[in-house]
């Protein structure tokens, strides 16, 4: 049967679409050449987001996956190590840039759902030693994709810094969702960022933009960054179009994450009165869920079952599905999921 209606859209909050008010706002954006500076909504977006998270300048890069490099590349040099978890973003989804680009290996800790200890860093920090690379840079994700969304206590992050500095070690923190990690923690940007030598956020998940991101650090980073990004190919030029739907993001959308949050929690509740699908990480922190699918049913009979009602997941991997709620996604959208994967999988 052919699907009619609405597609709830469960794969990844990178789905969000700009909303009307956004779209109104980009159309009235002040523009210039970025990369002569000379872009004012541009600069405006990067001051915002340097007050935001409490440092001293931010730069404006056209993803996630560049803003992660971009740090990487502006704290290390060619043959250093980077400490970071098992199942982090820059290990899983980036491509290998961190080695082909920055010229840098990477040492593995295993988090717990990605949360990574001090402990586990002071451990992994090599001797000084002419045979082993130079432990340089340590790389927190928060919040954690694949532990499940899971959110970094502020003191953790503030005890994994003191550990850094003991060690000479620079910290990063791939916050590509830090806004989520804040409103579950009840924390304010800085809050998390002032122990980082550089933070990275993203506007394109459930802040709704249709693209961007941001890196920011002190003065001399984000001069090193800017060059960076000019290297890679993202020196744009009348960019405001697209900073102004990123100032209208901060300004609109950030309150409205925890109905995001409450969205996915009602989700795993409807999952969990299921006999058919067991969730992988209980309760979900933010946004973002991952499930199983029990025998005899298959992955392949959940995604037959969802194409055909208008509901697209992400198989994650094996049996597991992700469910990631966002801007785009109603209550009542998840109230016809959980009917849907009740009716068939209860």
């Amino acid at each position: 049967m052919k699907q009619t209606g609405k597609v709830i859209d469960l794969r990844s909050d990178t789905v969000s679409v700009p909303t009307p008010e956004m779209l109104q706002a980009m159309m009235q954006a002040q523009v210039g050449d970025d990369v002569y500076g000379e872009d004012p909504t541009a600069n405006r977006l990067e001051a915002m987001t340097a007050e935001l998270l409490g440092k001293e300048a931010a730069v404006f890069v056209a993803s996630g996956t560049m803003a992660n490099l971009v740090s990487i590349r502006a704290h290390t040099e060619p043959g250093d190590e980077v400490i970071l978890d098992a199942n982090s973003h820059s290990f899983h989804y980036e491509c290998g840039g961190y080695a082909a680009v920055a010229g840098v290996t990477f040492w593995l800790v295993q988090g717990d759902r990605g949360i990574i200890q001090p402990e586990q860093i002071a451990a992994a920090v090599r001797a000084d030693n002419v045979h082993f690379p130079r432990s340089r840079l340590v790389i927190i994700e928060n919040t954690h994709n694949r532990g499940g969304g899971t959110v970094y206590p502020v003191e953790t992050v503030r005890r994994i810094a003191d550990v850094c500095r003991q060690h000479d070690l620079r910290l990063h923190m791939d916050g590509a969702r830090l806004l989520n990690a804040c409103a579950a923690a009840g924390a304010e940007p800085a809050d998390y960022a002032r122990h980082a030598d550089s933070v990275a956020i993203c506007l394109s998940k459930s802040l709704g933009c249709p693209v961007g991101s941001l890196v920011a650090g002190s003065g001399e980073f984000a001069r090193r960054a800017r060059r960076l990004r000019k290297m890679l190919g993202g020196g744009m030029r009348q960019v405001g179009y697209l900073a102004a739907a990123g100032i209208y993001a901060l300004q609109h959308n950030v309150e409205r994450l925890a109905e995001d949050h409450q969205h996915a929690r009602l989700l795993a509740d409807g999952i969990r009165r299921t006999g058919g699908l067991q969730l992988k990480y209980d309760p979900p922190e933010t946004n973002m869920l991952y499930f199983d699918v029990l025998p005899p049913r298959t992955p392949a009979d959940v995604q037959a079952v969802l194409r055909k009602e208008g509901i697209l997941l992400n198989d994650a991997s094996g049996t597991t599905f992700r469910a990631v709620t966002h801007l785009g996604v109603t209550r009542a959208d998840i109230e016809k999921a959980i009917s849907v994967l009740q009716t068939h999988f209860g």
